[in-house]
């Protein structure tokens, strides 16, 4: 732990409701807790997050599988734990499982491939998306649904950064659920301990 995470009473005192954090997670996230030194960048964020991952025209499990395969491509251990955990509870586990496969799996078809495809390039540093890529994301979406899964990567990407350079603690649930089922998929706790 490189940045001592604010309680949610501390939280509270600097006008931050966790609430909302608490629908999408069964523990309120560490990045939440240490964004909230500055509410100003927490509300900023948080706003962004919930127009990335609430409501839209993605289904919620594509847009955490996308997250899961963009966060395992940065190496960012703590984003693939609570992508994947969250994927499985808007989906099924098989699809957690059977991911790294997509190409090959029948868990998956051609719109979904081009999908987890793109993520898991996008994902990269640098980023390994190129024209084909595109051109098959583009045979399968609109316009409006590739904005929405880049932007499921890019708000991946930004967590992704700040909880690799804080290492912050992975809760119990995601942990969990990550000890369980991603040990095949490379996945570890590392610095997240």
């Amino acid at each position: 732990m490189r940045l001592q995470p604010l309680s949610i009473d501390e939280l509270a005192g600097r006008g931050v409701d966790v609430s909302p954090y608490l629908h999408d997670f069964d523990e309120l996230p560490g990045s939440v807790a240490t964004l909230g030194y500055r509410p100003d960048i927490l509300n900023a964020v948080g706003g962004l997050w919930q127009a990335v991952m609430g409501q839209g025209l993605l289904d919620p499990e594509l847009k955490y599988l996308a997250g899961y395969l963009a966060s395992m491509s940065a190496g960012c251990r703590y984003c693939s734990a609570h992508t994947a955990t969250n994927a499985a509870k808007a989906g099924t586990s098989a699809r957690v499982a059977a991911v790294w496969d997509y190409e090959r799996s029948d868990q998956f078809d051609e719109r979904t491939r081009a999908a987890l495809r793109f993520a898991q390039l996008a994902g990269q540093s640098p980023g390994g998306v190129g024209d084909a890529e595109t051109d098959a994301l583009k045979r399968h979406f609109r316009a409006e649904e590739i904005v929405e899964l880049l932007a499921v990567v890019g708000i991946y990407g930004f967590f992704n950064r700040w909880n690799d350079a804080l290492a912050t603690p992975l809760e119990a649930s995601p942990r969990g659920f990550a000890e369980a089922n991603l040990g095949a998929h490379g996945w570890d706790l590392g610095a997240h301990g």
